[in-house]
């Protein structure tokens, strides 16, 4: 079974809190850093970074609104209800609006630098996960710093293209990373999609680009209304084969 510590990751802002997934074997493993959606650090998070520790990795999941206070930032309800979400939303897009581009770009360094000094992490490169908003951090964080991260997922990302000067795409080429898109239908048309998925092909990005379908955003999140199990079955079918491709095991 893995283990999952409570940890805290020094910023150049104040100590991120944290919770780190690993296989309870005396080994070192490849790192993963996994970015929270927009609610946050809560036990659908910690379960999907056991699962992926089960699968031989190391799982470190930061709070990134800690400059607001430690897990639990919000008062969330124990399942997401479509009716929930207005008032779930006016507690979180405070923090979302306040956590800016550099923020995330000096978060992402110590994050990678906390996760890559861990006694059970292995030498080598990295991946990046994130979900919703997290998918936008991941591309940053991985942009940020193409020697050492390998593997990118997002997943029911936030929008990655507009007309806005700090677009994500438009680091599409800086990433060395593979990349790996997998997109609610309700969150971005075919055409946005095929957009996205032709700025990758033109940075020389090895990705894959896909609308998941009938899915709405917020599909893997099991404790919220948006939940889809095949999805996020699909999700794990499309993300394992991704780390073990790009990440060095012992």
């Amino acid at each position: 079974m893995p283990v999952v510590k409570a940890l805290q990751i020094p910023t150049p802002d104040g100590r991120a809190d944290a919770l780190a997934a690993f296989p309870d074997n005396g080994e070192r493993h490849p790192g993963v850093l996994l970015y929270m959606d927009a609610f946050g650090v809560r036990p659908v998070l910690e379960e999907m970074a056991r699962e992926l520790a089960g699968h031989g990795y190391y799982v470190l999941v930061p709070n990134i609104f800690y400059r607001h206070g430690p897990v639990p930032v919000f008062d969330l309800p124990e399942h997401i209800t479509q009716e929930a979400r207005p008032a779930v939303f006016a507690q979180v897009m405070p923090q979302i609006q306040a956590h800016s581009v550099e923020r995330v770009l000096r978060d992402a360094d110590a994050y990678l630098r906390f996760l890559t000094a861990q006694p059970e992490v292995a030498s080598g490169p990295v991946g990046v996960i994130g979900y919703c908003m997290g998918a936008n951090v991941a591309l940053r964080t991985a942009a940020a710093h193409p020697g050492r991260v390998a593997a990118l997922a997002g997943f029911h990302p936030s929008p990655l293209m507009s007309d806005a000067p700090d677009s994500p795409h438009l680091l599409f080429p800086d990433l060395t990373a593979r990349v790996h898109l997998g997109i609610a239908e309700s969150d971005m048309t075919p055409e946005v999609v095929g957009e996205l998925d032709q700025a990758l092909e033109a940075a020389g990005v090895d990705h894959t680009c896909e609308i998941y379908p009938g899915t709405v955003h917020g599909f893997t999140m099991a404790d919220t209304d948006a939940f889809d199990p095949a999805a996020l079955q699909h999700h794990w079918d499309r993300l394992l084969p991704l780390l073990e491709s790009a990440l060095t095991k012992p």
